[in-house]
């Protein structure tokens, strides 16, 4: 019996780093749920999980950002205990706070394209200030506008209740992530593989 001994070429070095960012990211993401604040305002509760969306996008980029967020659903999706409450299965991406966790995978990507304008990385510290406020006001606006829509829609909710319920008390929370989010990029510890 012969053996194949054909050469296999290896995968690229930047990829395999990337592969572990977005790994470490989407873990990040699930270990957020032990920072769940029940707010009355609201039937959904004031997570960390939307910071490392920002961090995702803006430190992976659009590609491996919204990659970073697919790994973080399929988690939770199989069964592991990433969710809110920490909830898992196939029953959180249906529910009342569903739109929320799909727009995830969207809003990385949507960070990642407006501050690396495109798939080649740039380090997002060096990137002007204005230019990272806008991703994280975008990528929040779709973040909410998905979150409430799904929520409008699966309760049948008015559109004024659904926005009061699942995003205005929710503003100043995401205020102070993106600030967060900007000063953690700020400090340079998190330059992108590649960059």
């Amino acid at each position: 019996m012969a053996t194949n001994r054909e050469s296999v070429d290896l995968v690229d070095g930047d990829v395999v780093r990337q592969f572990a960012r977005a790994a470490v990211l989407a873990a990040l993401v699930g270990a957020s749920i032990f920072v769940t604040i029940p707010y009355p305002f609201s039937p959904a509760p004031i997570t960390l999980q939307v910071l490392f969306v920002f961090l995702a996008g803006l430190v992976l980029g659009p590609v491996w950002g919204a990659i970073s967020m697919l790994l973080y659903l399929t988690a939770g999706a199989a069964g592991l205990p990433v969710f809110s409450g920490m909830e898992a299965g196939f029953g959180p991406l249906v529910g009342n706070t569903a739109g929320y966790l799909w727009s995830y995978p969207l809003a990385a990507a949507l960070i990642g394209a407006i501050v690396h304008r495109g798939t080649d990385l740039r380090n997002p510290a060096d990137v002007p200030l204005p230019i990272v406020v806008v991703a994280l006001v975008a990528a929040t606006i779709l973040i909410y506008a998905m979150g409430t829509a799904y929520a409008a829609w699966l309760q049948a909710l008015e559109p004024w209740e659904a926005i009061a319920g699942y995003a205005l008390p929710f503003v100043p929370a995401e205020l102070v992530k993106m600030v967060a989010a900007i000063a953690i990029v700020e400090s340079g510890r998190l330059e992108p593989v590649g960059s």
